[in-house]
């Protein structure tokens, strides 16, 4: 009699998991009085998050002073960062002014997908941009022919192969997790520490794994982005110009700044104890990466950086020409 209603009961998950239809984002419906703010303030950084990560992009291409292989890493990076928002916010906004929260089973393995890709992307891209300024500044004679075309397309054919790869594995270990008909998401967006809080297995596997890999893309790279830039800080020292101090350390500023924020976020998200913070301050964690940290890249980089304004300007100077004439 046990035997039976254990294979009834089995048999009924089973039946509950292949009608599964999708995941309900629980997002800060904890908060309703903040969706409308939220809304508001998503929606405009979303805005100028694009419009200053697109500008990078076409300014990189159009100006040919900035063919060079540092402004090819940035704008694969402003590339990456688009990539990134329009994968999440969307869903976001949609569920923050919607009343249905939803998203579809492979809507979330997408979301994942991408999401997780991108991440280890620009985790390996950012240590590709450290090797490039230390090439740069400690190697200015020879740079154009360490850096060269072939290298730069091999660094970030390496960057996208790696992120994604790690993307695959990752989304198939979390996914194929049962979930016993659980499938209530209490975050914004599919991620990787909160998709094993539903499974009703034992995760502890899933977890070693997903720290491993997490050490490997966060801890190495920057490892080698310290290692790279106390190189070139040794380097800058020895230049008897203060002029040419200035620029260096101008230069490989706006990229040191841009590593700090970046990593420092995800390591408060992945290599942080489960309990260290509540989940809404995770969720604001995650906010911050996957919002104001595509934005801060183009103004880091478009303030600081006289070139990326130059360029600017001629572009402008160049369409009101045009459209004179």
């Amino acid at each position: 009699m046990e035997s039976l209603f254990l294979h009834r009961q089995s048999t009924r998950e089973r039946a509950n998991e292949s009608t599964f239809s999708g995941f309900l984002l629980l997002g800060f419906s904890n908060r309703p009085q903040l969706k409308t703010p939220l809304f508001v303030v998503i929606l405009i950084v979303y805005f100028l998050s694009f419009l200053g990560n697109g500008t990078i992009i076409l300014l990189s291409r159009v100006d040919t002073r900035l063919h060079t292989p540092m402004y090819f890493f940035l704008s694969n990076l402003s590339f990456m960062d688009l990539c990134l928002t329009t994968c999440t916010v969307p869903q976001t906004l949609a569920n923050l002014k919607g009343r249905d929260k939803t998203i579809t089973y492979g809507g979330c393995v997408t979301q994942l997908f991408i999401a997780l890709g991108l991440g280890g992307v620009e985790c390996v891209l950012l240590a590709v941009m450290a090797y490039d300024r230390y090439a740069a500044v400690c190697r200015p004679l020879h740079y154009l022919a360490i850096v060269h075309l072939q290298l730069c397309l091999r660094l970030v054919l390496t960057a996208w192969l790696t992120g994604f790869g790690n993307s695959v594995l990752q989304t198939a270990l979390t996914m194929t997790l049962p979930l016993c008909g659980k499938n209530q998401v209490d975050h914004f967006f599919c991620e990787v520490p909160v998709m094993l809080k539903l499974a009703c297995a034992d995760t502890s596997i899933n977890e070693a794994e997903l720290f491993t890999v997490s050490v490997f893309f966060l801890v190495v790279p920057l490892s080698l982005i310290l290692v790279s830039y106390g190189r070139i800080t040794r380097a800058v020292l020895k230049i008897k110009s203060a002029q040419g101090r200035r620029k260096a350390f101008g230069t490989c500023g706006s990229h040191l700044l841009v590593v700090v924020i970046f990593f420092g976020t995800l390591i408060s998200m992945y290599l942080q104890p489960p309990s260290s913070y509540s989940q809404d301050v995770n969720k604001s964690i995650a906010l911050f990466y996957t919002l104001v940290t595509p934005l801060l890249n183009p103004l880091i980089y478009t303030l600081r950086n006289k070139e990326v304004k130059g360029a600017l300007r001629r572009l402008l100077r160049a369409n009101a020409v045009a459209r004179g004439s």
